[in-house]
C-alpha cells in the first residue's frame, strides 16, 4: 500500500492497521442486520470508533432484517414437541407443564413463565435481568433459562435457581430440545439486549406464541411492536418494548407484561397476532436479491 493509505482516511486506526475499516470505506455497498441498528452504528455510542466512517457512507448503508428458518422453527411440525399447535389449535399448555417438570419449576398452571435462551453476557442484559429476578418472583411468576457464556453470570443464576426452588431454573448450557420446549412453554421471553444487531430468539417466539418482551435497540426494534394501549386498540401489537436498557425499565416492562397475562382474551389475541408475523427469509432475501442486482448493474463493463 502506498503511505497515504496509512492516514486517518484510510486504513488507519489507532496506530494499527484495521482491515475492518479497510473493508468499510472501500466495499461498493455496506449491509447490516436491521435498519435500526444500521443507524445505531453511525453513533458513537454503538459505532466503536467507526461511526465518523459509516456516517461518511451512510449512502451506501442498507439495514435488511435477519430472518429464521421456518422449517425449522414451525410449532406446527417441530419434532422436539411432543404436541404440535398453530394459531387455529393453542395447546400450549401441555408444553409448559412439561417444561416446569423438565426444569423442576412447580407444577403451577396458572402461574406465569418468562425464559431465557441466550450468552450469558453483559451485552445480553442478563445481568440486569438477574438482579431483576426478585421483583419478577414476587409478582408470583416463575423463571426458567437456558444459555451459558461468563462464569459469574452463570454462577449467580445458579445460586438464584437454588435459593428459589420451584420458582427459578437455570440450565447452563445449550440444549437444542430445551430451547425448543423454551419457545412452546413459557409465557413470556425476555430479551434485554443493551446492543442487538438483529436477534433471532424474539422471532422464535413470536412462532410459538411466547410473547417477547424485548429492550428497544437493534432489530428488536424493528420486529417487535410494543402492546402500548394505543397499539392495543389498533389491533397491531406484538410484544413489549422497553427503555433506557435498565434495571427498573426491565422490572417495569415485566409488571406491564403480567397486567395483560392477567386479562386472558387480550393475552391470547397478543400470542395470536406474534403468530401470525411475518418472520421468515422471503422478505429479506428479496432485498437482497435486489441489492445484488443494483451492484451487478453498476458494475463497469
Amino acid at each position: 500500500m502506498p503511505p497515504p493509505a496509512f492516514a486517518l482516511d484510510g486504513v488507519e486506526f489507532h496506530g494499527a492497521i484495521s482491515y475492518l475499516k479497510a473493508g468499510l470505506a472501500l466495499a461498493d455497498r455496506l449491509t447490516t442486520v436491521s435498519p435500526t441498528y444500521a443507524g445505531e452504528i453511525r453513533t458513537p455510542e454503538a459505532g466503536m470508533g467507526m461511526d465518523g466512517l459509516l456516517r461518511q457512507r451512510a449512502g451506501v448503508l442498507t439495514g435488511i432484517l435477519n430472518g429464521i428458518d421456518e422449517a425449522v422453527w414451525d410449532p406446527a411440525t417441530d419434532e422436539y414437541l411432543a404436541a404440535r399447535y398453530d394459531r387455529k389449535r393453542l395447546a400450549r399448555a401441555l408444553h409448559k407443564a412439561e417444561l416446569q417438570t423438565r426444569l423442576g419449576l412447580a407444577a403451577e398452571p396458572l402461574a406465569p413463565v418468562f425464559g431465557v435462551v441466550s450468552r450469558l453476557t453483559g451485552q445480553k442484559g442478563m445481568d440486569l435481568l438477574h438482579d431483576a429476578l426478585p421483583a419478577l418472583t414476587a409478582a408470583g411468576a416463575q423463571f426458567a433459562l437456558v444459555g451459558s457464556g461468563d462464569r459469574l453470570l452463570e454462577e449467580k443464576f445458579i445460586v438464584a435457581s437454588h435459593r428459589n426452588p420451584g420458582r427459578i431454573a437455570a440450565h447452563i448450557g445449550y440444549d437444542e430440545a430445551l430451547a425448543h420446549l423454551i419457545q412452546a412453554g413459557v409465557d413470556a421471553l425476555l430479551v434485554p439486549s443493551r446492543f442487538e444487531p438483529c436477534g433471532l430468539t424474539q422471532l422464535c417466539a413470536l412462532r410459538y406464541g411466547a410473547i417477547p418482551v424485548v429492550a428497544r435497540v437493534g432489530g428488536l426494534a424493528d420486529t417487535i411492536i410494543d402492546a402500548n394501549d394505543a397499539a392495543l386498540a389498533a389491533g397491531v401489537g406484538t410484544g413489549l418494548q422497553f427503555a433506557p436498557v435498565t434495571r427498573s425499565a426491565l422490572e417495569m416492562a415485566i409488571e406491564r407484561t403480567l397486567a395483560l397475562w392477567r386479562d386472558p382474551a387480550a393475552w391470547r389475541r397478543l400470542q395470536l397476532r406474534a403468530m401470525a408475523c411475518d418472520v421468515g427469509w422471503t422478505r429479506p432475501a428479496r432485498r437482497y436479491a435486489t441489492l445484488y442486482r443494483d451492484l451487478v448493474a453498476g458494475a463497469p463493463s
